[in-house]
């Protein structure tokens, strides 16, 4: 009798720290690994840099090793507070290199420094997304991010906190098209770096009042001190993501928020009207 082979595709998790080398055999590698959040990369900035710098080289090593193609999630951060907007590709930044905020920017600067330079020396694969900010279920409810800050206040009947002066800007993707956007970017043909994200724009005070308007008309909304070098623009040009991925973000804001709502509501133990 004869056996046609199949072929199939084996995901397995495996929970370590980034910056201890990692011995596996993979054919694709999605570098996502770094604290994103304010509030944990302040934390330990030298842990944040070393993972964005000796986790980086290990992933490297590894797709040296085995001769993967590896994807880094780097960040709109990189731009730094852009005098360019909306900010393209070939923006280089302005960032602050001394900064609260540095271990992270410049950590994931010299993450897509170490990506070029093992393509070019090495030959590796390599893909690079500058994602900018995301939002969806699943997200860690106190990790310091504005969507999930004023989304958990919200449902808490609290007052929503907006870092002064209100008029700084973001631009929100869902996390589906993220997810979509990655994939195509690691299964196309494109190093990058790529900008995957959304370009609807919002001022802090805007989402607030999208926020309260579709999740607790009953809270207030307090301006409160801004942290230091908070970007006062973002907003991604993503002309290259649509035209060699063919990607362009689906999900709005107004019909993302009340998803990530839901799962909030159902962690925190909050019943929808409890507040209203």
């Amino acid at each position: 009798m004869y056996t046609q082979p199949v072929l199939f595709t084996v995901y397995f998790v495996v929970f370590l720290d980034v910056t201890e080398p990692l011995l596996v055999e993979v054919d694709q590698i999605y570098h996502l690994a770094c604290p994103a959040s304010p509030i944990f990369y302040k934390y330990n900035p030298v842990k944040t840099i070393k993972t964005n710098v000796i986790g980086t080289l290990n992933m490297l090593g590894l797709a040296k090793r085995v001769g993967a193609r590896i994807l880094l999630t780097s960040t709109s951060e990189v731009y730094g507070d852009p005098l360019q907007h909306p900010q393209t590709e070939e923006y280089w930044g302005n960032v602050n290199p001394i900064g609260v905020r540095s271990c992270y920017d410049e950590g994931k600067r010299v993450a897509e420094t170490l990506m070029f330079d093992y393509h070019r020396q090495h030959g590796i694969e390599i893909r690079i997304a500058r994602i900018f900010n995301t939002y969806g279920p699943r997200m860690n409810i106190d990790d310091g991010r504005v969507v999930s800050n004023f989304i958990a206040q919200a449902i808490r009947g609290e007052s929503l906190t907006v870092q002064a002066p209100g008029t700084q800007t973001r631009s929100f993707c869902y996390v589906s098209d993220m997810v979509d956007g990655l994939i195509r970017l690691m299964e196309g043909e494109n190093t990058g770096p790529i900008n995957i994200g959304n370009p609807g724009e919002f001022t802090m005070m805007e989402l607030a009042e999208t926020v309260k308007e579709l999740i607790n008309p009953d809270v207030a909304v307090t301006i409160v001190d801004n942290t230091p070098d908070d970007p006062r623009q973002r907003k991604p040009d993503i002309t290259k993501a649509n035209d060699l991925l063919g990607w362009e973000p689906k999900v709005i804001l107004r019909d993302g928020l009340p998803l990530m709502e839901e799962d909030f509501r159902q962690r925190l133990a909050v019943p929808k009207n409890q507040f209203q």
